[in-house]
């Protein structure tokens, strides 16, 4: 029986580049996945294209083609893979992305490689034609006027697959859902048809168990003493080798660092899946309530018990907008009573904030080491005086000049506050909110361009 074979080469934008590079000279890849879009992720990367026409897509796509397009294979001998890959680096712009990949190409030398872009992601305009539509957090369209920076729905595997038809050797796309990246080479490679509930379920399962690299080969598994996972600087990341009925083995390279067993891939399952019955996506509604994980080798584990019902009528649509900003300062304390002199700091802040008229909508003010994560009342728990706290005080603000202010005051503890303050920072960031709505299926269309290398 036919087995197709896909890696996933990162889980995020800034992910991790060397263990890409690892799959495709040694994994025996068909496909290599690079799932690189988070919903703030691509609101960002909208307001650089604001900026820039040919920004947009994402700032490692140029490194990470440099590294593997090389072993993109075209009339390979027989019985060797030919590498192919896919991603969403395109971000906010996948013609420019495509386009830079073609660029790439040539500066190496490989001419001749194929190069689509898959767009229809971007429903911005749709969505200014209905000012009443309604968001997840109860704001209007209308209601976010100019501050408005992007929308962009979460588009299946249909438009991927056609690509492929074409025998391209690079598909980049915008907004695609992540699951989606993987199942697109098996309904392609495979034929499965788009209403194969059954076998779309399970190309799921193996979308999502790979989608986000690192953490099923232990990655966000480790916990020192209680889930050990060995050589983590030298993380492998997974692939899958999957047969025409979806049923799959996920493993890694030979030698690579990490673990995949039972325990990491059942961790990876449940990760951002809040009924496994009904995982919706724009390709399925998958069930992995039925889900069985069995070892086969030393980090190889077969994954099958999948299913699927019909897809959702409606896709979901990422909005981005602008909502202000925020302004920061830390400084630290150490040795003996730094504890004290630390809260004496924020108590110090907090009252300049009021008493100079600092304008704000939210203000934090936390004892990095002490309290930041857990609050004062689990925070004050510790027995052990901390010989090291760091203050940081951070405030939303509608207005940037407030925003300024914030970070000023906490600068100004090196001269006016309790003794012994250093490392002070400050900064101002803008505030790219992001909210949620759906959209009916058919307003959505996803459009393939091809780009070659000559």
């Amino acid at each position: 029986m036919k087995t197709l074979r896909i890696g996933s080469g990162a889980g995020y934008s800034g992910d991790r580049i060397e263990p890409a590079v690892e799959l495709a000279e040694k994994g025996e890849l068909d496909y290599l996945v690079f799932e690189c879009l988070a919903e703030r992720t691509i609101a960002l990367a909208q307001q650089a294209r604001l900026s820039d026409p040919e920004a947009g897509f994402d700032p490692l796509l140029s490194e990470r083609m440099r590294r593997v397009l090389p072993f993109v294979g075209r009339g390979l001998e027989a019985g060797q893979r030919r590498l192919r890959l896919i991603s969403n680096m395109g971000a906010a712009n996948p013609l420019a992305a495509a386009r830079e990949v073609r660029r790439i190409a040539v500066e190496l030398g490989l001419h001749g490689l194929k190069v689509a872009a898959v767009t229809g992601d971007d429903v911005l305009a749709v969505l200014k034609a209905s000012p009443e539509q309604m968001l997840d957090n109860g704001a209007t369209i209308a209601s976010l006027g100019d501050r408005l920076i992007s929308a962009n729905a979460y588009l299946g595997a249909e438009g991927i697959v056609e690509a492929l038809k074409a025998d391209v050797d690079v598909v980049i796309t915008g907004r695609v859902a992540d699951p989606s990246l993987f199942l697109a080479p098996q309904l392609f490679e495979f034929g499965w048809a788009a209403d194969d509930w059954t076998r779309l379920g399970r190309g799921t399962l193996i979308g999502h168990l790979l989608e986000c690299a690192g953490q099923i080969t232990g990655g966000y598994f480790a916990d020192p003493g209680v889930k050990e996972v060995p050589t983590l600087a030298r993380l492998g990341f997974p692939l899958a080798e999957v047969d025409a009925e979806g049923r799959a083995v996920i493993s890694k390279v030979a030698g690579s660092g990490g673990r995949i067993d039972t325990a990491t891939c059942t961790e990876q399952m449940i990760y951002e899946v809040h009924d496994p019955a009904a995982y919706l996506t724009p390709d399925v509604t998958a069930d992995f309530s039925g889900v069985s994980f069995h070892p086969v080798a030393a980090n190889e584990v077969r994954a099958e018990g999948a299913n699927g019902r019909a897809r959702p009528e409606t896709l979901k649509v990422s909005v981005g907008y602008l909502d202000g900003w925020i302004g920061e300062g830390q400084i630290s304390y150490g040795g003996p009573g730094a504890l004290a002199r630390a809260q004496l700091a924020r108590d110090v802040v907090l009252e300049r904030l009021q008493l100079t008229g600092v304008v704000f909508d939210d203000v934090r003010a936390e004892l990095i080491g002490v309290d930041a994560l857990h609050g004062a009342a689990l925070g004050s728990r510790t027995a052990a005086e901390p010989w090291e706290v760091r203050l940081r005080v951070a405030a939303r603000c509608a207005d940037k000049a407030e925003a300024v202010r914030i970070g000023n005051e906490v600068e100004t503890l090196y001269t006016n506050g309790p003794y012994g303050g250093g490392g002070a920072t400050k900064g101002v960031r803008q505030v790219v909110a992001v909210a949620s709505l759906l959209m009916p299926r058919d307003a959505v269309k996803a459009q393939v361009h091809l780009e070659d290398a000559s």
